[in-house]
C-alpha cells in the first residue's frame, strides 16, 4: 500500500533532505498500521541508520515530533494503531529548533 510521507521542520535531514516520499508499506489495506509505516520508513527512507535515533525512541516517534495523519493530530486517530488507507498523507514535523 502506498502512503505519502512528509518530513518538515528540518526532519528531512534524515532522508537526504527530501521532504516528500511515497512509501510502499507491506501488507493488505485494512491491516496496515502506522507502526508498519514506521518500520517501512526505517528500512527504506532513512538514509543513515544512526539517524533512526533522531526519529524513533523506544519503538515510537520521538517526543518533539508532531505527527499528522491527513492533517489531523495522530493522537486523535489512535497513534500507532491507526489503520492506514491507500493515499493517506502522514506528516512528521520536528518542533525542536536550535537558536
Amino acid at each position: 500500500m502506498k502512503v505519502k510521507v512528509e518530513f518538515l521542520g528540518g526532519l528531512d535531514a534524515i532522508s537526504s533532505n527530501v521532504r516528500n516520499h511515497k512509501v510502499d508499506v507491506p501488507g493488505n489495506e485494512g491491516e496496515v498500521t502506522i507502526m508498519d509505516l514506521l518500520e517501512a520508513i526505517v528500512s527504506t527512507v532513512i538514509t543513515h541508520k544512526e539517524d533512526v535515533l533522531v526519529f524513533l525512541d523506544n519503538g515510537t516517534v520521538r517526543p518533539g515530533i508532531l505527527v499528522l495523519i491527513n492533517d489531523t493530530d495522530w493522537e486523535l486517530e489512535g497513534k500507532e494503531e491507526y489503520v492506514l488507507e491507500a493515499g493517506d498523507v502522514v506528516t512528521f514535523t520536528s518542533t525542536l529548533h536550535g537558536g
